[in-house]
């Protein structure tokens, strides 16, 4: 009889090696690899040394047209989790939804699961890291205990399975989370990236053969990737991160992957002591305690998705006492700061060689687009200055290394935001002319930094 091979898998990213190793070579992760049979399990064929290949059954092959049986989605009524969505959860989805530990994942899970009881859905709510009590001390905290979720506390798939297709099909099944589930197809302990692919895979096929929508909770690593192999982030439709700050009690539930939606999308909830409730403005929660009087704060007009956020950008410049000033950034790339600040010192003449810079995106907020970059040069002129900048504009547009000011997308609906905020000014590229309103028809569209930077000194001079 042919002895079981051995394997050992990284189970930080996946890799597989033929030996065990102090250091993974795929990812350079130290003590991560865990020895793991290749006698089951996906990747190991099944048995193929006892067992003959199956002849494979014909799949009756359709058309793009034809009748849907239900409706595509199912709409939870909360506002901000049916936007990240793209409009509610689709049946016979596949959904995975990371954070940082204690952060709310559970308790938004609980309110969108009783949101859809509520509305008469069969919902199934499975926690393999609580007890049922523990679930319905949430549920009474949060105001829904009375609503017909079905709770159970298991961790094997397979128990799981025969537990939902026991009466009618659910609407919705919620696991949390991947990371404790485990199946009898694989021999490895529970959490290791052989069950935690295996028992994926398992609940997306039964989900794509049912028609029942599925959302899986992941761990998260100290990187802020979603723990296990990246492969269960292909599988599924849709990926959600849930993010904040300890020292905030606002989270940003945001859309990385959807294959039924746009992405980078996100919704903006409060934490509060009966649960998340949904912020519907985010900007003004974004710009609730400015000093319209300070110098080194930029009001920039940004995007996120579909919809338009504004945030301050804050800005303090300083002598520096050291030899080598420092740069620390909050909020925002650092390469990106250091690449605003060379442009204003080789085109403008503005020196922050003897100076301490700070950035920081106000409320915690993070921002990717580099269509920042006009709002944080109009920050750092202004505190280096010392000059308030206008408590009414807004800012937006990208700068090149040549100093040009460059288009960005959008620019209509960043305008819109900011005039239904009170806004009465806007700096934009001179690229963008497809605004309208009366903000856009005094809007001051500079076509090099300096431009700008001659702008901001001018009000001195005035």
């Amino acid at each position: 009889m042919a002895r079981a091979r051995v394997q050992f898998i990284c189970q930080n990213c996946g890799t597989v090696h033929a030996r065990w190793a102090g250091k993974c070579d795929g990812c350079g992760a130290w003590n991560t690899l865990v020895e793991e049979g290749t006698s089951s399990g996906i990747g190991s064929g099944p048995q193929a040394a006892s067992r003959k290949a199956r002849k494979g059954r014909a799949v009756a092959l359709t058309t793009l047209s034809g009748d849907i049986e239900d409706a595509p989605r199912i709409t939870t009524g909360i506002g901000e989790l049916d936007r990240v969505t793209g409009g509610g959860f689709v049946r016979g989805s596949a959904l995975l939804v990371g954070g940082d530990p204690g952060i709310g994942k559970s308790t938004l899970l609980t309110q969108a699961a009783a949101a859809l009881a509520a509305r008469g859905h069969r919902i199934v709510y499975v926690s393999g890291e609580e007890a049922v009590a523990q679930i319905r001390l949430r549920a009474q905290r949060l105001d829904v205990a009375q609503q017909p979720v079905e709770l159970a506390a298991e961790t094997n798939v397979e128990d799981i399975l025969a537990t939902i297709e026991d009466g009618k099909r659910p609407d919705l099944v919620i696991l949390d989370s991947i990371q404790t589930l485990w199946t009898d197809m694989a021999e490895s302990a529970p959490g290791t990236v052989t069950q935690v692919r295996a028992s994926a895979q398992a609940m997306i096929r039964y989900a794509k053969s049912t028609g029942a929508a599925v959302v899986l909770v992941g761990h998260v690593t100290k990187e802020g990737q979603i723990a296990g192999p990246r492969v269960v982030e292909h599988m599924v439709d849709g990926v959600l991160y849930f993010e904040g700050e300890g020292g905030h009690h606002y989270r940003i539930l945001r859309t990385v992957k959807n294959r039924f939606g746009p992405t980078d999308e996100i919704g903006v909830f409060e934490m509060g002591d009966r649960g998340l409730r949904e912020v519907s403005n985010p900007s003004e929660l974004f710009l609730g305690e400015r000093s319209a009087a300070a110098p080194g704060a930029a009001v920039f007009a940004g995007m996120e998705g579909t919809r338009p956020v504004l945030v301050e950008i804050q800005a303090l410049v300083a002598p520096s006492p050291l030899g080598t000033p420092r740069r620390a950034v909050v909020g925002w790339d650092s390469a990106r700061l250091s690449m605003v600040l060379a442009v204003l010192e080789a085109h403008c003449g503005v020196r922050f060689a003897t100076h301490d810079v700070y950035l920081n995106v106000a409320g915690g907020y993070r921002i990717s687009e580099p269509a920042a970059d006009l709002a944080v040069a109009a920050a750092l002129v202004s505190s280096l200055t010392g000059l308030a900048l206008p408590a009414d504009c807004v800012y937006f547009g990208e700068i090149s290394l040549s100093g040009a000011v460059r288009p960005v997308a959008h620019a209509a609906s960043r305008l819109k935001e900011a005039e239904k905020l009170g806004f009465a000014q806007a700096v934009m590229p001179p690229g963008n002319e497809d605004g309208s309103g009366a903000i856009a028809s005094r809007a001051a569209r500079p076509e090099a930094l300096a431009e700008l930077v001659a702008r901001i000194a001018g009000a001195k001079a005035a």
